[in-house]
């Protein structure tokens, strides 16, 4: 997979697919990038399991936090990565140890490591590097124009509200 540019499906697939997010890295910050993106995936309905070892036993926005992968009870959809490329390896590692597998492995903006990518995928697990689920969330549901971003997706389909409800937000239609 070329991991320098992504298709719109296959980002689309996937946060329509997963549902519950390991994030790596997850800071109680409210400033902080990890804290905006575990808001804001939590606002769209996603379940967000914060992994700090630094951390571990407290709360971030009302979820507990654990020390590392193994330590979450239950399946993980996706492991959201917020460390240095340096470390990436290292987690996607602990996430390729996990039972059963997570489907998706995310790497933040700045965060690319091709070897780890390629054992994730040959174990067929979907990854993604360099990206930024809220932002990518954002492009595909058209709020990223409500700011003035580019989202590079021409489409003449009507929007649909999220359904939460709870903010005046699009949501990524056909998302279950």
């Amino acid at each position: 997979m070329n991991h320098d540019s992504y298709d719109p499906n296959y980002i689309r697939t996937i946060l329509r697919s997963v549902k519950r997010i390991a994030l790596v890295g997850a800071s109680e910050s409210a400033v902080r990038p990890s804290y905006l993106v575990m808001l804001y995936l939590i606002d769209k309905g996603y379940d967000i399991v914060p992994v700090n070892p630094l951390l571990a036993g407290k709360n971030i926005l009302g979820r507990p936090v654990w020390a590392r992968l193994a330590d979450v009870p239950g399946a993980i959809d996706m492991v959201d990565i917020f460390r240095r490329s340096s470390e990436a390896g290292r987690i996607v590692d602990e996430a390729l140890a996990l039972d059963p597998l997570p489907q998706v492995i995310w790497m933040q903006l700045t965060v690319r490591d091709d070897a780890a990518a390629g054992r994730a995928e040959a174990r067929g697990v979907k990854v993604v590097m360099n990206r930024c689920p809220k932002m990518e969330y954002g492009k595909l549901s058209g709020e990223y124009a409500w700011v003035g971003g580019n989202s590079g997706v021409i489409s003449s389909r009507r929007q649909t509200l999220h359904e939460s409800g709870r903010v005046q937000s699009l949501g990524l239609a056909g998302r279950e």
